[in-house]
């Protein structure tokens, strides 16, 4: 008995790294995988870097709305650069050996820019909910100052608690097998793998997720209510058209978000799927940041505007 703790304990004290299994399951399709996942990583960062061009330097987009979009824009960028990178160097080099402070750090940067874009897609929808239902106090209460407040705020606030969550889990000790099934250090996954107690990680993993994925839903649901509702006493059809043109594209984006973060980390454990998972997780960290300056690029005429402008002076200066 002596010998069998000892050896699990020098089980547990020698496991310095973690292995991403990724797509191994698929091997035939690994340099295809490569292809796409960098014409889509290239795709995002471009797409994104012109939301954030076009809104600081054309002046018609210089409202709190475009100032939101920006910084959403931007966090979109860091969001994807925390996992496809990695994907794509496993992929290339078809290993996927991670240190357990490279694991660590990934978690604590997926897991606090998901959190802030709840946020500040919580943020969003309220600038919507003072435009539309109470548009003549909308410069006094949506002015510079509180703009910059909010955006502070999505992005920090949740920084403590993540700290605190990526402690705890990496503070269990891992016992079971260092082989974690998803193409980055998603917390589900790697709770998997932890032995010993893992209640406590549990309650926090469950806690978090009411707190940064469910209310700030439930409040974007309570600001289109109100919206929704204003919107149906206009009596103008063009003003209920531009008034809901405005919103769709957000709304849009939050189902995305929303249904596939609600899936991952609210599912029963019973019912979790490991190629399922994999392949929601997919969807959030690679094709919805992917669809999002897509969306608001399409659906918003001024984003548009100011990108025809972008393009027709570049051409001009060409010329």
């Amino acid at each position: 008995m002596k010998n069998k703790l000892k050896t699990e304990k020098s089980n547990v004290t020698t496991m310095m790294e973690f292995v991403l299994l990724g797509f191994s399951d698929i091997p035939s399709m690994q340099w295809l995988l490569f292809g796409i996942f960098l014409v889509i990583y290239l795709t995002i960062l471009m797409c994104n870097s012109i939301i954030i061009l076009i809104t600081k330097i054309d002046p018609a987009l210089h409202t709190p709305m475009y100032f939101f979009l920006s910084n959403f824009s931007f966090l979109e960028i860091c969001y994807v650069t925390v996992t496809i990178p990695r994907m794509l160097m496993d992929l290339l080099s078809q290993k996927g050996n991670i240190s357990l402070l490279a694991c660590a750090t990934q978690m604590f940067f997926v897991l606090m820019f998901g959190g802030s874009e709840c946020l500040l897609l919580t943020v969003m929808a309220y600038d919507r909910y003072v435009a539309i239902c109470n548009p003549l106090h909308y410069t006094v209460v949506m002015n510079q100052k509180v703009c910059v407040q909010l955006v502070i705020a999505s992005w920090v606030s949740a920084v403590p608690v993540i700290i605190g969550q990526t402690w705890q889990i990496f503070s269990l000790p891992f016992c079971v097998s260092n082989a974690i099934n998803h193409f980055f250090c998603d917390l589900p996954a790697v709770l998997k793998l932890a032995c010993g107690d893992t209640f406590v990680s549990e309650v926090i993993l469950y806690g978090s997720a009411v707190v940064y994925i469910i209310i700030p839903f439930l409040l974007i649901v309570a600001s289109y209510g109100k919206i929704i509702s204003n919107i149906l006493k206009l009596s103008s059809a063009r003003g209920k058209a531009k008034a809901f043109s405005t919103c769709s594209s957000h709304l849009i984006v939050v189902i995305l978000f929303y249904g596939t973060a609600t899936i991952t980390y609210l599912q029963p454990k019973p019912n979790e799927s490991k190629g399922i998972g994999k392949l929601v997780s997919l969807f959030y960290t690679v094709l919805t940041p992917t669809l999002n300056p897509i969306i608001y690029t399409l659906r918003n005429k001024d984003i548009m505007v100011a990108l025809k402008k972008l393009l027709s002076h570049y051409n001009d200066s060409n010329t």
